[in-house]
């Protein structure tokens, strides 16, 4: 098995072009055409992380943070980013990273979260903007049905919880094949009349590519005609945030509580208590304090985040119960991910979770 195919099992639930501009997810350094020896599966790069991965024989380190986000005009080895890469080159280790496209997935970072409070009814907080495009084709009748599926397998026509979604329009078609032409059906110089159906669907910008791949595979045309729009729905599959329902309402203090407890934490920040119920809970792993606006617009009851800022806690007034469980903290879980995702696709191959504790911040 390849490096490559553990690290694809790993995009199929977080494509990397669900990134955000400023991140730097994918491939950081090594040939993921290599034979894979063994996973380690981290949050950060550390230079204890990397030795691991060698002691350990592996030959492929995932994280949730990448380890470069700037380019670089020299590798010295002069702070730890360029020490670590420099130590993976030398023993051959790849090393791979998905962040905020982990992030913004259903059923990434997020969603793992929703699932350790138990909510229910989980959805996007904040779907993605300008990601969505629509795409129009014209077919000859008999061959609608498989132009229709070939475009839903390869991820067109999703549509919130439902798949397989598309307009379509019965009409006539005409061209007239030149000299050179190679027409399925009509008679070169002759003007050709052809029952066809327009079908209409929508695909995410990620997946145009694989679209138009697969309507040229099966469109029986030489040169089949396709039209793709920009549009500004939302996109409610993937985003910022999400926002759900706990089983039962509960005081604010004993949800506290229950935060400390599920996070394992020696303390939490939060907003002043008002004496109120939480029963709807948003939330973002990691720097997440820019979705406070979307969680009060929302309704929720309660923000959970990782970081937030001084002015914040004054920001939220008594419109919402803000909790600060840390950033690290809230993206431990990131492990669980990637091990639940390769382990179901490859039972059998070395996995292994980081035994060091990355985080930077400590407490007294």
């Amino acid at each position: 098995m390849r490096i490559k195919e553990i690290i694809q099992s790993i995009e199929q639930l977080a494509p990397v072009p669900l990134q955000e501009d400023y991140d730097n997810s994918g491939i950081q350094v090594g040939d993921i055409n290599k034979e894979a020896t063994g996973a380690l599966l981290a949050i950060d790069i550390t230079e204890n992380v990397v030795d691991e991965a060698v002691s350990l024989g592996c030959n492929l380190i995932i994280s949730h943070h990448p380890l470069a986000f700037k380019p670089f005009k020299s590798l010295t080895g002069k702070n730890y980013v360029e020490r670590c890469l420099m130590k993976a080159i030398k023993n051959d280790v790849v090393i791979y990273a998905a962040h905020t496209n982990l992030d913004n997935a259903q059923g990434g970072v997020n969603y793992k979260l929703a699932e350790m409070l138990e909510l229910e009814n989980v959805k996007i907080l904040k779907p993605k903007e300008n990601s969505l495009l629509k795409f129009v084709t014209t077919v000859p009748l008999q061959h609608a049905d498989s132009v229709r599926n070939a475009l839903f397998n390869a991820g067109a026509g999703h549509i919130g919880n439902y798949d397989s979604c598309s307009y379509n329009l019965t009409g006539e078609g005409t061209f007239r094949a030149g000299k050179g032409a190679n027409p399925y059906i009509g008679e070169i110089d002759d003007i050709h009349i052809e029952t066809e159906v327009r079908i209409e669907t929508v695909l995410p910008i990620m997946k145009r590519e694989e679209v138009l791949r697969a309507l040229l595979a099966v469109h029986p045309y030489e040169e089949p005609v396709y039209d793709l729009y920009p549009i500004e729905n939302e996109w409610s599959r993937h985003g910022s945030g999400v926002v759900g329902v706990l089983p039962e309402p509960m005081p604010e203090q004993e949800f506290l509580y229950l935060l400390k407890d599920i996070f394992n934490l020696p303390t939490i920040r939060h907003s002043k208590i008002q004496g109120k119920e939480i029963r709807d809970v948003a939330i973002c792993g990691g720097s997440g304090a820019f979705l406070i606006p979307n969680a009060i617009s929302y309704g929720a009851d309660a923000f959970i985040t990782g970081e937030a800022k001084y002015n914040d806690y004054y920001d939220v007034e008594d419109r919402i119960l803000l909790a600060v469980v840390g950033h690290y903290e809230s993206e431990i879980c990131t492990k669980e991910i990637f091990f639940d995702v390769i382990s179901g696709k490859f039972p059998n191959f070395a996995l292994h979770k980081s035994a060091f504790d990355s985080n930077p911040v400590k407490y007294l």
